[in-house]
């Protein structure tokens, strides 16, 4: 089984309000960026959106190291939340709806494929690959509300 390091990131202008993300794949030497925007979306969103892209595009199983600064994404995964909250139609242990089951639910299916080590990290830390990732995530989003692509 191939070992991939990806690193992600999703950021947010308002929130909700035009979000980017971006991510890293990384295989040996080979490298791969990732980015991409939405209109009006939350933080949460992007960062979902971040690892959920980066694990699609995979072409086969791999083992993963997957770095983010999103204790959301590692929480919702290492602590067993959003399986949980699947086991439950998607409502948290306080009997509120989960937030952004779609996404949770396209996560969950591919942690299923790939053997995936969540690994969190300090935002705006000096962690080169996050702060590359939040670079791309920002402009992602800058690009889509001046109206280039």
């Amino acid at each position: 089984m191939k070992k991939v390091y990806i690193y992600t990131d999703g950021a947010c202008s308002g929130n909700p309000g035009a979000g980017g993300w971006g991510a890293i794949l990384r295989y040996g030497s080979v490298e791969k960026e990732l980015s991409g925007a939405e209109p009006d979306t939350t933080n949460n969103r992007m960062e979902l959106t971040a690892v959920i892209s980066a694990l699609e595009a995979l072409k086969e199983p791999c083992e993963v190291i997957l770095t983010t600064d999103s204790k959301y994404v590692c929480d919702g995964m290492n602590l067993g939340w959003a399986r949980s909250w699947r086991s439950k139609g998607w409502v948290k242990s306080d009997r509120k709806p989960a937030l952004n089951p779609d996404l949770w639910e396209r996560l969950l299916e591919l942690s299923e494929k790939h053997k995936i080590t969540f690994v969190w990290v300090k935002g705006h830390a000096g962690h080169p690959e996050n702060e590359r990732c939040d670079r791309l995530a920002v402009e992602q989003y800058r690009n889509l509300k001046q109206g280039r692509k």
